[in-house]
């Protein structure tokens, strides 16, 4: 470890604005710069660029309300300041009253602690806010001092988590690189499983079709024929094309899915406009109309090689209207524009059949109690093999022809 990453100091910030963009963007995607409404330039990139961690997409979601104390994530972040004040490293971190709006499910980590007498509640949480997507979590930059500011960020955590009198310190959908670190340092290691369409190299849809067992290749085209047969047509939006109409009318689908899911959506109506005045040409959405209105729709955030599917909602029924605007449209996007994958969110077995692969996703742990830590320790090791074995079964019975 160099001497001035040993003597940074650690500092927490309530809330991501108090960090300079460029100082916060540098540490998240370096290599990438993010110009007006969200437009993307290369300089030099050490890795591709992550949407959610960068500054507009966290301040946007602390500015909109849909991230404060009132609703149960209150702004920790830990920084990483430098002797010449400049910043090392960074953590987006939440100090947690609840686990709603993560996809890493503790309820029962939380039940049995409380009922043998301990109190789980604050935990300390460092995630995207309501994003089930991998990405960094211990912004370290680029150069050869990233393992050690990632280092100082790990212990800085425990650190916090302490002081905050918080039971347990849960870095989610993290990188493989962060969660190998984390593991080094003993926490805790859990994995999951979503479902990712991943390029091979197709130049259209049909191309990718051609991949397809005869049958499930028959099905998906019967699926986005029927899916418009009663006069549905599908726009794309991005940039400078989105509008406050189409936002709401977004909206109007999102509140309808999120009422019935879980009983209260996690973000407002200012959340989407925002995201349209300072992201635009990293969103696409893709909504469907007929009569002239708009009848459902699909948000995806763009990365530099990634489409990632978030929300989806609709107002009237259609046979497959579902996996069009969410599945086939996304993947028919990623080929025409180059991208390498679509992550489709959390859960869904369904979406096997349209070409996404299971892959596994994975997060780090670390529980103050060593009683609990030792539970849960145990459990994750079941939960581990049994992830493990899940992927393998449904990567058999994935639609494309045998050997391919």
């Amino acid at each position: 470890m160099t001497d001035e990453i040993a003597s940074a100091e650690l500092r927490i910030a309530g809330a991501v604005k108090a960090v300079p963009r460029a100082a916060w963007d540098a540490l998240a995607n370096p290599g990438w710069r993010l110009g007006e409404r969200g437009r993307l330039a290369a300089e030099a990139p050490a890795a591709p660029f992550n949407p959610f961690v960068c500054h507009d997409f966290l301040s946007i979601l602390e500015e909109a309300g849909c991230v404060r104390a009132e609703t149960g994530w209150l702004p920790r972040h830990l920084l990483l300041a430098g002797r010449d004040g400049g910043f090392l490293g960074a953590a987006p971190a939440y100090l947690k009253s609840h686990s709603f709006g993560e996809y890493v499910f503790d309820h029962g980590w939380a039940d049995a602690f409380e009922r043998a007498g301990g109190q789980y509640y604050p935990k300390l949480q460092v995630a995207v806010p309501f994003t089930p997507a991998t990405g960094p979590r211990l912004l370290a930059g680029a150069g050869p001092g990233v393992e050690a500011v990632r280092g100082r960020l790990a212990g800085g955590l425990v650190a916090l988590a302490r002081q905050d009198d918080a039971s347990s310190v849960h870095v989610t959908f993290a990188t493989p690189e962060e969660r190998a670190l984390l593991a080094a340092e003993g926490w805790l290691a859990r994995t999951d499983r979503q479902f990712h369409w991943v390029g091979e190299g197709w130049t259209t849809f049909d191309d990718f079709l051609g991949c397809f067992a005869s049958r499930k290749r028959k099905q998906v085209k019967r699926e986005r024929r029927e899916a418009v047969a009663a006069g549905v047509e599908i726009e794309r939006l991005t940039g400078e094309a989105l509008t406050e109409a189409h936002w709401d009318a977004f909206y109007r689908f999102y509140r309808d899915t999120g009422e019935r899911k879980w009983g209260r959506p996690y973000l407002n109506r200012r959340f989407f406009s925002l995201l349209g005045e300072r992201l635009a040409h990293r969103v696409l959405l893709v909504m469907a109309r007929r009569e002239g209105r708009w009848i459902a729709g699909a948000l995806n955030i763009i990365g530099s090689d990634t489409l990632y599917g978030r929300y989806w909602g609709a107002i009237e029924d259609h046979p497959f209207l579902h996996f069009e605007v969410c599945y086939h449209q996304a993947v028919e996007y990623a080929i025409e524009h180059g991208l390498g994958r679509v992550e489709a969110g959390a859960q869904g077995e369904h979406k096997l059949a349209r070409g996404y692969r299971p892959v596994e996703t994975g997060s780090a742990h670390w529980i103050a109690d060593p009683r609990l830590a030792g539970a849960v320790e145990r459990y994750l090791r079941e939960e581990r093999a049994a992830v493990a074995a899940e992927v393998e079964i449904l990567t058999e019975h994935a639609p494309f022809r045998h050997g391919e």
